[in-house]
């Protein structure tokens, strides 16, 4: 595949124009896959959504057959972004090339949007700060500040798609800083990213706008982590987002009905939910993504999300992962690996083979083959 060379128009043209390798150093971050989620467009976002839960590579053909036929322009957009940033992985095939996401990055966004993020460092209590700046002094502070420091680009990355999820205005301790983080801080408080403050003990830096809005400015800020979704007793779901990608992640699991400015109606049901299981998506995950997103007015409730609603998802599940009987035999101790090997073909051939260990040279046969295995073995012996 031949390699493309990015000219960096803003700041996820710069992140895309990092080596391979430092880019999925990045995707060890969850801050920062949801941060790459946010500055995608709609379509990528949506090929990401729908993937996140396939383990096995998605042909070419069948990532077309998601778009409608006058998409093709913004599917090969997407499919570029997506390649740029290394969230989808190219492989070429002798008949037709399929993708495939980043492992890493699948499995921090997974986590992050199923149970939220936790910072590294919380904000620091007033008694210790004391008069911190206001958020107007803040502006005026970054604009004053701004303008080119060299940096090491990897690493400025990284802890500024970090920044982006602190609060403005908050105080943050440097002891929670790592070294190449504390050296950093002081080119970012030149650059007016933070501002710098030292008490009598202790020392802090407090994000500015410029920081914190480095990734929520790429797309909708109703994106920030916030409760939204409200679940009632008859299944009916009410999530109160101008999000698109609130919208395809509910489209996970649940039938969205229809989209308003700030409101988004669906449902949870049984078709939906099985079509979430057969991608992979388990029963504890939607339940772990409803209550970790329950709106204020629902979130102090207990519980959260209605327990026939969660009763009822566990139970579909489970309607998937029933135990079926089979009446067989157990076979071990074969007296060499030709005879259980000649046995494994034996049973197979007849169509009951349930089970074998070549290892540990066992098998498990369906009952009504095993007269057939006993004369075979015994004509064997």
């Amino acid at each position: 595949m031949p390699q493309v060379k990015i000219i960096a128009k803003n700041f996820m043209d710069m992140v895309a124009s990092l080596p391979a390798i430092k880019l999925d150093m990045l995707y060890r971050n969850q801050f920062i896959c949801e941060a790459i989620l946010r500055s995608l467009p709609p379509l990528a976002k949506k090929y990401v959504l729908q993937m996140l839960y396939i383990d096995v590579p998605i042909t070419s053909k069948s990532l077309q057959e998601w778009v409608i036929a006058d998409g093709s322009s913004k599917h090969k957009v997407a499919i570029d972004r997506l390649i740029q940033l290394r969230v989808l992985e190219v492989i070429d095939r002798k008949k037709e090339t399929a993708y495939k996401l980043n492992s890493t990055f699948q499995t921090n966004l997974r986590k992050h949007l199923i149970n939220g993020g936790i910072l590294p460092r919380e904000p620091m209590p007033s008694n210790v700060t004391a008069r911190l700046p206001t958020l107007e002094e803040l502006d005026a502070y970054a604009h004053g500040q701004w303008e080119e420091q060299g940096v090491d680009q990897a690493d400025l990355i990284a802890f500024l798609l970090e920044l982006s999820f602190h609060t403005t205005g908050e105080a943050y301790s440097l002891n929670t800083l790592t070294d190449d983080q504390r050296a950093m801080i002081k080119d970012l408080a030149d650059l007016g990213l933070v501002k710098l403050q030292q008490g009598r003990k202790e020392s802090w830096f407090i994000p500015t706008k410029l920081a914190t809005n480095l990734s929520v400015s790429l797309t909708d800020s109703s994106l920030r982590k916030q409760g939204f979704v409200v679940v009632e007793t008859n299944f009916r779901l009410y999530a109160y987002s101008s999000s698109k990608l609130h919208c395809e992640i509910l489209r996970l699991f649940s039938r969205v009905e229809y989209q308003l400015p700030n409101l988004i109606v669906g449902a949870i049901t049984k078709e939906s939910l099985y079509n979430a299981f057969e991608n992979g998506i388990t029963a504890e995950q939607i339940i772990t993504f409803l209550q970790q997103n329950a709106h204020p007015r629902v979130a102090e409730k207990t519980p959260a999300v209605p327990e026939n609603v969660t009763d009822q998802i566990r139970l579909w599940e489970t309607d998937l992962n029933r135990v079926e009987m089979t009446p067989a035999h157990c076979y071990d101790e074969f007296p060499s690996r030709d005879v259980f090997e000649a046995a494994s073909d034996f049973a197979r051939v007849h169509c009951g083979l349930l089970w074998e260990d070549p290892k540990k040279m066992r098998m498990v046969v369906k009952a009504e083959i095993h007269m057939l295995m006993r004369e075979h073995l015994r004509g064997n012996k």
